[in-house]
């Protein structure tokens, strides 16, 4: 007798997203060629992140508003953009955005578009508040003009994000959640050697204290001059899942437990015992610390489309501060000249391997250059994958947003519309405490008036973001945009200057 066991609520959910996935294909010839042909994006911005590492990110809640650069796509005048956030957004933000659309009436952009809000601040993944939310789920289905003319732009994958594809009846623009093991800690090392890309010697799919104790051995034993090592999650987010460790000069097995619980952590706020308990739940890897006269942090950001292209997005040097330099501050595009073609014939190879898996949507790839002199060659080594969008994919949106550039492929650099070469330094981590005296309508009229905000004729200036956290949190993003590396730089700190010139000011009753 045959006994028919009926498929579980998850496998019918799978199946129901692969039956999804050629109408992603379907839109990429119908829909992207252009961008003139009438669509709906659905944005949901949600951070679905280990909540044990998002708690250390000030304002993570407003990162949510980091997507806003993707209204760019509103400057095709058939395109509708449904966009879903946990809290409203401060109207003067959205007329901000939309005053940005060059040749495209602000009101005729705001009819097409659809803001939508959970109205919950808990600290919870936005894609986890809209499913639990079924009329919510049920305005945004409203929202979508022709379903076979939709698709779903999110942050970053998980089951949850699968399950609101399959809710809504749209396909994803980004990796099947079963793959996404590639962009943790752990798959970026094995990916990095099936590609044979170069990478820190050192072990992954650690799970357990004594795995670590292993390891650290290990690395001494194969490096006996190193002095420390780093321990990363599986799933840590702009470095903040980084630990640093400092070898005893007796490495045995005894020294180095003894010295495991004195770990330098990124966030001293956090201890040594919580983040020993994170790594044993979730995994991750030790790797030695590369350490030279010069240190830099490049990064190149690709795309593989449906059809398993692989495009090259952007490069950036990336800005690391907090302790012992582990978390990302900011970024300058584009990469160096000394190495920026390496990264991206290396980015390219990363791209293929992750193609010819099926991954699809947006990645970056994170690289260490070092070297002792200025003579001496650049040694590059892959440090992780970022199977998402990243702290260097809004920046990009915001300079081909703002000046109708393309890049490049083969050269990586992006020439705007005045013929002229666009360089920019971005930041997510604008703050201080004199800052959290201002409101979003403060922020604004600072820009205007000392004429810092983006000029279309000259194609350069300032675009804020991330603003309606700078009441509460006294932080906001911001991307300064020059025709060279020195002037993106002076603009950047010259903004600085004034807002903190601003900030001291009082006013009298």
């Amino acid at each position: 007798m045959t006994i028919s066991v009926m498929p579980s609520a998850e496998e019918r959910e799978i199946a129901a997203f692969e039956r999804l996935k050629p109408e992603l294909n379907r839109l990429w010839d119908v829909v992207f060629p252009g961008d003139e042909h009438a669509y709906t994006s659905v944005i949901v911005p949600s951070l679905t992140l280990d909540p044990t590492q998002m708690w250390k990110i000030s304002g993570a809640a407003f990162y949510e508003e980091r997507l806003l650069f993707l209204l760019m796509r509103l400057r095709n005048p058939r395109a509708r953009v449904v966009y879903v956030t946990s809290q409203p957004i401060h109207p003067m933000v959205l007329d901000y955005y939309l005053q940005l659309l060059a040749g495209i009436p602000a009101s005729h952009a705001r009819n097409r578009l659809t803001l939508l809000c959970a109205y919950d601040a808990s600290p919870r993944p936005l894609t986890e508040k809209i499913l639990e939310r079924p009329r919510l789920m049920q305005r945004i289905r409203e929202s979508i003009t022709d379903s076979s003319l939709a698709y779903l732009t999110v942050f970053n994958s998980t089951p949850l994000e699968r399950s609101l594809a399959v809710q809504l009846g749209i396909p994803m623009n980004a990796p099947d959640p079963r793959l996404t093991g590639w962009g943790t800690k752990s798959g970026s090392r094995r990916l990095f050697r099936e590609a044979g890309i170069p990478m820190p010697h050192g072990y992954e799919d650690l799970s357990s204290i004594s795995d670590i104790e292993s390891a650290l051995a290990a690395i001494r034993e194969q490096r006996p001059d190193i002095k420390h090592a780093l321990l990363k999650l599986n799933e840590s987010f702009s470095g903040e899942g980084n630990a640093r460790f400092d070898y005893p000069e007796n490495t045995s097995r005894g020294a180095l437990r003894d010295a495991l619980h004195k770990l330098r952590l990124t966030t001293e706020t956090d201890s040594v015992d919580r983040y020993l308990e994170a790594f044993s739940s979730g995994g991750g890897i030790a790797e030695e610390m590369l350490e030279a006269q010069e240190v830099r942090s490049p990064s190149v950001q690709l795309r593989v489309n449906p059809r398993r292209d692989v495009i090259l997005a952007s490069t950036h040097e990336q800005i690391l501060g907090g302790r012992d330099g582990q978390t990302f501050m900011g970024c300058l595009f584009p990469a160096y000249d000394d190495y920026r073609q390496e990264i991206q014939r290396l980015g390219r190879r990363v791209g293929e391997a992750l193609a010819e898996k099926g991954v699809i949507g947006r990645f970056s790839v994170d690289f260490l250059a070092r070297r002792n002199s200025s003579s001496d060659p650049w040694d590059l080594q892959a440090i992780e994958i970022n199977l998402r969008m990243g702290g260097t994919t809004h920046p990009m949106l915001a300079l081909r947003f703002l000046t109708g550039g393309e890049l490049d492929r083969d050269s990586g650099m992006l020439t705007g519309i005045d013929g002229r070469t666009k360089f920019y330094r971005a930041s997510d981590n604008v703050q201080s405490e004199a800052y959290r005296g201002l409101l979003p309508e403060d922020l604004l009229e600072i820009l205007t008036l000392h004429r810092l905000d983006f000029n279309h004729q000259s194609c350069k200036g300032v675009l804020f973001h991330m603003i309606g956290a700078v009441s509460q949190y006294g932080k906001f993003g911001m991307v300064a945009i020059g025709n060279s590396r020195e002037e993106a730089d002076a603009l950047f700190h010259r903004t600085l200057d004034v807002l903190d010139a601003e900030a001291a000011r009082r006013f009298d009753a």
